[in-house]
């Protein structure tokens, strides 16, 4: 009995100290100096005065909790050095770059163990915004009335969310019938010509999904488009 309780004595030292030795190495208080760079995915060359708010995740009532680390910015280069506060308890950090008119709001994840190991040569790409002008006229006569709805997103991301759009709109809309999605765009009419501004990613598809009703049928149609960066991109819809 008492060889056991030596032999479990010993097997559960043993697994304390290697959960130490994997714990401690994990420094979750004072400061960690980094150094990188955030660049442009498609040209390479460094994004100036791009602002960063870095977060540490804790988890805390069985929820995880974001607690704000820091804050700093590149300079002229896309370069950039701080020294960043370690949250006691987190062993995952956010990097969530600003959004801005050229690029989207992104938030890339990072472990503690590849932030300390990659702390002095830390690199970021972002990919970048083009415009594009979706324009729709409804040019038949028959029926009186029909609706079309539309929802788009860039690179499997919601349009919607990814940067405000702008409607100039002849005819009426609405988001309240629920015929595909509370977030479509709906035209109801009737003479419609109207007119969205908004942005997508750079070089990346973007697919446009339109549902037309129309004497009680339901129509499905589906662009898929890639638009140029530093260009006017336009999509025409006429029904």
């Amino acid at each position: 009995m008492r060889k056991a309780n030596l032999a479990n004595i010993k097997f559960f030292i043993c697994i304390a100290f290697v959960w130490g030795v994997l714990t401690g190495c994990l420094k979750t208080e004072g400061t960690l100096k980094i150094k990188g760079k955030v660049i442009d995915e498609s040209t390479k060359t460094g994004i100036p005065w791009k602002n960063i708010i870095v977060q540490g995740l804790v988890y805390s009532n069985n929820k995880l909790k974001a607690i704000e680390s820091g804050q700093f910015s590149t300079d002229s280069s896309g370069y950039f050095t701080y020294s960043l506060r370690k949250i006691k308890g987190a062993y995952d950090y956010n990097f969530c770059f600003i959004g801005n008119s050229k690029y989207p709001v992104i938030i890339n994840k990072m472990t503690l163990i590849d932030l300390e190991k990659n702390a002095k040569y830390l690199s970021f790409s972002l990919s970048r915004f083009a415009d594009l002008t979706i324009k729709i006229n409804r040019k038949s006569r028959k029926p009186v009335c029909d609706t079309l709805c539309l929802i788009w997103e860039s690179n499997g991301v919601y349009g919607g969310n990814l940067y405000p759009y702008k409607i100039y709109n002849y005819g009426r809309t609405d988001n309240s019938f629920g015929l595909s999605s509370q977030k479509d765009l709906m035209w109801i009419g009737g003479d419609v010509i109207s007119t969205i501004s908004t942005k997508v990613f750079a070089d990346k598809k973007t697919r446009l999904f339109w549902d037309l009703y129309r004497s009680g049928k339901r129509m499905e149609i589906l662009d898929t488009i890639t638009c140029k960066r530093d260009f006017a991109n336009i999509v025409y819809f006429t029904y």
